[in-house]
Formats: structure tokens, C-alpha cells, sequence
């Protein structure tokens, strides 16, 4: 088979087209212009390599390095020549070789500046063998051009290390999103119960993804409803009950010497004069006092008693809540009356003559609903200690039913509202008066059971009056404990209550009025001495009238001098304790309370 001049061509394509005219190799025949000329010489040397010619050898130039790229190199004219013999049999049985020579020309140049390598084979491979064998041939010339190609582009062989970037970390949560089905199957392969509970049981307390961890806010929070909102909120309210109690004993001990000395000097000097705004209202207050006594003297307390004994549990709880809410609103309402009264007398006191008449008037219109209002307001206190009393000698759990109600309905009532700093102040000062009327009640019941009770009586009276204190402490110290932590109200806000309270008690003026504890005595007096008054009837001895007034005297004298060395050392103690505290506050100024 001869061979033929136009076989297949091995040509391999520039690897860049911004090559410079002056790195173009003039030896490439792909180089040189298309001519008649060139066509001839083509042809030319087609027939010298047919007759053995020889390619000459390969010439290694050295890498040419540009000033612009650092990594730039050349690789000249790589020649690889590649001989195929194949022989092959016509059908006459002669047998023929044929050489293939393929001469397979690479170029490999730098570029200029950015370092782009092309490459360019440019010779054209003319041979033709004996059907497949001449395809493999060039296929395996190709493989090894190729194989050339890629060592002189790769950087370890031009003498440049290129430093590889690190991956990106693994993301869970992106991969778990980008392959959906992985997570499918790992929840199929944990499906069993028995690892899930191990996984479980590894995995910690499964509250802790629930909750979060908290810190040492957390834990002031916690200690501050738990122990020092509730400690400074009863040492408060101990405080304002003592500061009760000593308006009491005023009224009991301090008005009565008053009108008795103001009584003494017209009887001895003889002469009436306008008395001042103070003695008017001493005048007052014990007229108040006096007909509210009056008025209570008039009341059955064994009907009521068996009236309210008569009801059914729930509303024997259902009446003391509505006397309660009465009761608050009777003191709002006296505290405003008790105002009046004053002003009423101040302005009798420093009124011209021809306006005394008028100021008269309004002073006894004044004074009349006054005594209306502070006899309706022992009445409802009366009732309320009347309901107490039954609750506590009754035998169905009825004191339990009373104080679970009453107690559980006003933290209903109030922890659950938002509340400012000033709302709180007036809320602990209610709660200080409600512990006095407390105390007045068993005080009351303690009376009935001296008069009524049969037995040993005392124990059971003891139990309960303990019973009804410690519920009202611990309801107190759960109210205020959760007020402050819903409302964000430090326990140091309950210091500075107790501090206004002691500047009141040493009658240090501040500008807001609205700090001072109101306490207003008359109705708890009404009912205190409307109490002990049948006490001490039986106290006194059979005998002529003249005999029994004696005693009468004598009884009321002794229980004066009692009650007056009571208030002496309360208010004392008061002002010493109060002295120290704001001394106390005053060195700790730049300290928390």
C-alpha cells in the first residue's frame, strides 16, 4: 500500500492568542505566509522525509525571564519524532512496510505580564500507514504531546510553588439544609426507642435546652424575692404597726389630758376664750369618739353574732371580703372628712367676729358628718371582728375556708397589676393598718371569750390567733415579694419607705405629704372600748351606785395610767429606733441598704 501525502495531521492549537509576532518561531510551519512558493517547499520536504530524511535534532533553549513576571519561562521547539513501521500484505501476498514519521512540534512561550502560558504545535504530520495501525500511532503521539503540555504548565516544573488555599469549615446546619435526605436517614437509623433513650440519657438534662442558664442577676433576683424583699417588707410593716399603736394610745391617753386641762384653766381662771385650732379639734375628735361609742353600745352583738353564724361557709368568707373592701373605702372617706374637721376648726379659731357665725355652721356640719361617717365605719369594723369571732369558734374549718379566701384573693388582687414605686408605698401602708385592725379583732375575740367561753378555752384561742398572724405575714411577704420582682422594684425601695416613716416619726417635715403614714384611730377605738367596756363590768363589785361609780373611776384611772406608761415607752423606743436608722442610712449613703 503506498503511502499517501495527504494522511492524517497532527496540529495542536496555539493555548493563547495574544502571542507577539516577535515570539513566533520561524522555523513553525504554520508561521510562514501561504505562497505558491511555500506550497513548493512543503511539497519538497514531504518527499526528502519520505526518502529517510532525517528531522534535525531538538534544540533546548533556556527559559527567557520577562522583568514584568517573576514566574515567566519559554520552553523552545520541542520536538518528539515518533516511527511507526507497520507492514501489511496486499492480496498478492507481498508484504510492505511503511514508516511513519509524525513529527509533533510544541511551543510553550511566556506571556507578558500576567504569566498566561500558550502553547502552539505547528507542524504538519503527513504520512499514511496501514489502516488502524497509522490511528493508533497518532493517537499515541498525541497522548504524549499532551502528557509534555501539561509538566511544562504545571508550577513545580517552571520553578514557581503556588501556595494552595485552606477549605472552608464544614458547616452543619448549611449542610444539613443542602442535603436533606442525610437527615432522613439518620433519623430512620435512630428511630429505634432503645437509642433514643440513650441518647437521651447522654445527651444531659433536657430541661437545659428549655431554659437558659442564667447568671448573677439570676441569682440576685432569686434571693431577693425569697429573702430580702420579704425581711425589709415585715420589718417595715412592724415599724408602721408600732407607729399605730402610738396614735392610739394618743387618742386614748394624750386627748383625753388635753380637754381635761383646757377644762381646768376656764374653771379656774374663769373666763371663756376662743380656743385654738388644736383644742377645737381635740373637742372633735372626741365628740366623734364619744358618740361612736354611744352608738356601738346600742347594738346587739350576740343578734349579729347568730345572724352571721346562721350563714353557710362560703358566704361567711363572701361577708368579711365585702366588710374588708368597706372598710378601705370607710378609711379613704375619713381620712377626707377627718381634713375638713380640721380646716373647719382652724378657720372657727381665726375668724373675725361678724364671720364666726358662718364659721360655726360649717364647723358642726363638719362635725355632724364626721360622726356619721366614723359611727358607719366602726359598724362595718364591728361586723368584721363580729365574723372573725364566729369563724374561729366554729368547728367546720371555717377560719381556714375564711383566711385561704380572703388572703389568696388579694394577692389575686394586686400582685398581678403593674404597679409604680408610689403605688407600692401606699399599698404596704394599707397593709400596716390592716395587721392593726387585725390585732383589734382578736382583741375582740379574746373579750368574747371571756365573757361566753366555757372550758378551757385559752389554748384554742392562742392557736388560732397564731394561725390568723402567721397567714397574714406569710400572704404580706408573698405580695410584696412578687410585686417587686414583676414590677422590677429593689428591696432597697422598702428601706427608703422605712426611712420616711422614721422622719415622720420625728416629726421632720418633708415636702410630700403623701409619704406620712395616715392612720386614723376612732373607729378602732370605737370598737376597742365598746368591747372592753363589758370586761370590766364584771370586774366591778355589787353594791350601792355611789360604791360602783368608785370603782368605775378607779378602774378607768388605773387602766389611764397603764396606757400612758405604754405610750411613753412606745414612742420612745420609736423615736430612739427612728433616730438611729436615719443616722444609719445617713453613714451608708454611698452603700445599698
Amino acid at each position: 500500500m503506498s503511502l499517501g501525502s495527504g494522511g492524517r495531521k497532527l496540529s495542536f492549537e496555539l493555548l493563547s492568542s495574544d502571542l507577539t509576532a516577535d515570539d513566533v518561531d520561524d522555523t513553525s510551519p504554520r508561521s510562514l505566509p501561504e505562497t505558491s512558493s511555500d506550497g513548493r517547499r512543503r511539497r519538497r520536504r514531504r518527499s526528502k522525509r519520505k526518502q529517510g530524511f532525517q528531522s534535525p535534532p531538538i534544540v533546548e533553549e533556556e527559559p527567557r525571564v520577562d522583568g514584568s513576571a517573576a514566574a515567566a519561562f519559554r520552553v523552545t521547539d520541542l520536538r518528539s519524532v515518533v516511527e511507526k513501521v507497520c507492514q501489511s500484505s496486499d492480496a498478492e501476498g507481498s508484504a510492505a512496510s511503511c514508516v511513519t514519521r509524525v513529527g509533533v512540534e510544541l511551543r510553550q512561550r511566556s506571556v507578558a505580564s500576567n504569566g498566561r502560558l500558550s502553547a502552539a504545535s505547528g507542524d504538519d504530520a503527513s504520512s499514511s500507514c496501514c489502516g488502524s495501525s497509522t490511528r493508533e500511532s497518532v493517537a499515541a503521539a498525541a497522548a504524549a504531546a499532551a502528557d509534555v503540555v501539561d509538566a511544562a504548565r504545571r508550577p513545580e516544573a517552571n520553578g514557581v510553588l503556588k501556595k494552595l488555599e485552606k477549605d472552608e469549615s464544614l458547616d452543619w446546619e448549611k449542610f444539613i439544609k443542602e442535603n436533606s435526605n442525610i437527615l432522613g436517614e439518620v433519623e430512620r437509623r435512630d428511630n429505634s426507642p432503645f437509642r433514643y433513650f440513650i441518647g437521651e440519657l447522654y445527651s444531659g438534662n433536657s430541661l437545659r435546652s428549655t431554659i437558659a442558664v442564667g447568671n448573677d442577676k439570676k441569682r440576685q433576683r432569686v434571693y431577693n424575692t425569697m429573702f430580702h424583699v420579704p425581711w425589709r417588707c415585715e420589718r417595715l410593716i412592724v415599724a408602721g404597726f408600732f407607729v399605730c399603736l402610738d396614735s392610739f394610745l394618743s387618742l386614748l391617753t394624750i386627748m383625753p389630758a388635753r380637754i381635761v386641762m383646757t377644762v381646768w384653766r376656764v374653771l379656774k381662771t374663769r373666763q371663756f376664750l376662743r380656743p385654738n385650732a388644736a383644742d377645737l379639734s381635740d373637742y372633735g375628735c372626741f365628740i366623734v369618739l364619744a358618740l361612736g361609742v354611744a352608738s356601738l353600745q346600742m347594738i346587739d352583738i350576740s343578734l349579729i353574732y347568730h345572724v352571721i353564724r346562721g350563714q353557710g361557709t362560703i358566704k361567711l368568707y363572701v361577708v368579711y371580703n365585702v366588710l374588708e373592701i368597706f372598710d378601705k373605702l370607710c378609711q379613704s372617706f375619713g381620712e377626707d372628712v377627718l381634713q375638713v374637721l380640721f380646716n373647719s376648726a382652724e378657720g372657727l379659731s381665726t375668724c373675725s367676729t361678724d364671720n364666726a357665725t358662718f364659721e360655726l355652721m360649717r364647723f358642726l356640719l363638719d362635725e355632724a358628718i364626721a360622726v356619721v361617717a366614723f359611727v358607719v365605719h366602726s359598724f362595718v369594723l364591728l361586723a368584721q371582728a363580729i365574723t372573725l369571732s364566729t369563724c374561729i369558734i366554729a368547728h367546720n374549718n371555717a377560719l381556714l375556708a375564711l383566711l385561704v379566701s380572703n388572703n389568696f384573693a388579694e394577692i389575686k388582687s394586686n400582685v398581678f397589676k403593674r404597679v409604680s414605686k408610689e403605688n407600692l408605698h401606699n399599698l404596704v401602708y394599707y397593709d400596716i393598718i390592716e395587721r392593726f385592725h387585725i390585732t383589734a379583732f382578736l382583741l375582740f375575740v379574746l373579750a368574747q371569750n371571756i365573757l361566753e367561753a366555757e372550758g378551757p378555752w385559752f389554748d384554742s384561742f392562742l392557736i388560732n390567733a397564731s394561725l390568723v398572724f402567721m397567714c397574714e405575714v406569710l400572704i404580706d411577704a408573698i405580695k410584696h415579694s412578687f410585686l417587686a420582682k414583676f414590677n422590677e422594684i429593689k428591696p432597697v425601695a422598702y428601706s427608703e419607705f422605712l426611712e420616711d416613716l422614721s422622719k415622720q416619726i420625728l416629726n421632720e417635715q418633708t415636702d410630700d405629704r403623701q409619704k406620712d403614714l395616715t392612720f386614723i384611730p376612732l373607729a378602732p377605738a370605737c370598737v376597742v372600748i365598746r368591747v372592753l367596756t363589758p370586761v370590766y363590768a364584771t370586774l366591778l363589785p355589787s353594791g350601792p351606785f355611789i360604791w360602783r361609780i368608785f370603782w368605775i373611776l378607779l378602774w378607768s384611772i388605773l387602766t389611764y395610767f397603764i396606757l400612758a406608761i405604754f405610750k411613753i415607752l412606745v414612742g420612745l423606743v420609736l423615736r430612739c429606733l427612728a433616730a438611729w436608722y436615719i443616722n444609719l442610712r445617713l453613714t451608708r449613703k454611698q452603700h445599698v441598704d
